[in-house]
């Protein structure tokens, strides 16, 4: 038997319903005979009668009856599973650094999207300070100080704890370091120049050479690839140490108040979106601050 045609079974289920064909065109905005048409060719195509022919209406035969409860019931499946598919998702806008947002956030994207299927999940990688207005955003991640900011709440989900890494076959990644000796290897740092402030703060003159980068990733990269001694936040390198990519040989002093701060609007605390969003990226925080 070839494969019926959809429209033939939808066309029989509506007649079904309705026990009449004129109602079942009106439903279906066709004509009274196309109805009739369509039920003639299934039945054919089926070998078997589906309906009973009466001077006041139809009736269902007992092969219709029960062909019409399976179909019925496929019908609503598909027409469900086609309104889940196309019903417009919730969109949650989230601001991160570019560098957190490609080291750290997109490698657990799919978890936390699993979590949220109904969700549509827009990542923003920007430093630049979000309103929570106008600009759409729901959430934020920052980097420094913990912001101090009106009708923002701001907790932080990891301290900044800076590591310096090289990679496995750099000379400086088989012995433990100072600040002194590292000044002695060509350093790469981010915007934020933290080893220059380090150096600065010990009145330590570096030997080697600093490359300075505008995001954080790009100098963890450049480390990997054995150009250098890279300083970035835990958070950050900790996968690439856990996989052998990069080497801890150094730890900063911890600065009190610095790290990673969740930012959201206060009167949205008690969002339940937010809540479960909000708790995700500080049991991811704290699980990767170990384990990478």
């Amino acid at each position: 038997m070839h494969l019926l045609n959809l429209n033939s079974l939808r066309v029989f289920d509506a007649a079904a319903r309705h026990l009449n064909f004129r109602k079942a065109s009106l439903e279906l905005n066709v004509t009274q005979g196309a109805v009739a048409q369509r039920i003639r060719q299934l039945e054919m195509d089926l070998g078997t009668a589906l309906f009973d022919r009466h001077a006041r209406g139809l009736s269902l035969t007992e092969a219709g009856e029960t062909y019409f409860a399976q179909i019925h019931k496929s019908l609503r499946e598909i027409d469900d599973a086609t309104r889940a598919l196309s019903a417009p998702k919730d969109v949650f806008k989230i601001s991160l650094p570019p560098s957190f947002a490609s080291k750290w956030f997109v490698p657990r994207l799919k978890s936390l999207a699993d979590q949220l299927p109904n969700i549509e999940i827009q990542t923003i990688a920007s430093e630049t300070k979000a309103n929570f207005e106008n600009d759409g955003i729901s959430l934020a991640i920052r980097i420094g100080d913990q912001p101090e900011i009106p009708n923002i709440t701001a907790q932080q989900i990891s301290p900044l704890s800076l590591t310096a890494v090289a990679a496995p076959d750099h000379p400086a990644a088989s012995k433990a370091h100072t600040l002194r000796s590292l000044a002695k290897h060509d350093l790469l740092q981010d915007g934020h120049g933290h080893w220059i402030q380090l150096l600065k703060q010990a009145s330590i003159s570096p030997t080697g050479r600093i490359y300075n980068f505008n995001q954080t990733a790009l100098a963890m990269d450049a480390a990997a690839n054995g150009q250098g001694i890279a300083l970035a936040p835990r958070l950050l390198i900790q996968r690439d140490i856990t996989n052998g990519k990069l080497i801890d040989i150094w730890s900063a002093p911890e600065e009190i108040g610095k790290g990673y701060y969740l930012l959201v609007p206060t009167k949205a605390l008690d969002d339940k979106l937010i809540h479960a969003i909000s708790t995700w990226f500080f049991e991811e925080a704290q699980q990767s601050l170990t384990t990478g």
